[in-house]
């Protein structure tokens, strides 16, 4: 069976270093929201605040509700770093490229 959401938002956010405050000020929650979605059973998140909650963590809300896989994880983190990508300025963007290069490079 898949992890349950507050699970999958606890297990993020440590992995992250961050705490109950620091996610709430980079999600738009409060602490006690996160802590109620981290310890209820079940939780009742807003699709707004799951959004947010998402974007802090680097994952799409997919994630939170699909299967708990390292797959589905590193899937859910390309997806919400591309559409980052997409919102970039063009130098920006530039110089992810040459980063990019530069790092195939030393392969």
């Amino acid at each position: 069976m898949s992890e349950k959401i507050g699970a999958k938002i606890r297990k993020l956010r440590l992995g992250k270093g961050l705490t109950l405050d620091q996610l709430a000020e980079k999600s738009g929650s409060s602490k006690s929201y996160l802590w109620e979605l981290e310890n209820k059973d079940p939780p009742r998140p807003s699709a707004d605040k799951l959004a947010g909650i998402a974007k802090a963590l680097e994952v799409t809300v997919d994630y939170f509700l699909g299967e708990d896989t390292p797959e589905e994880l590193i899937a859910a983190e390309d997806k919400a770093f591309f559409r980052e990508y997409q919102r970039m300025t063009p130098e920006l963007k530039s110089k992810l490229r040459e980063m990019r290069k530069l790092l195939d490079d030393k392969s």
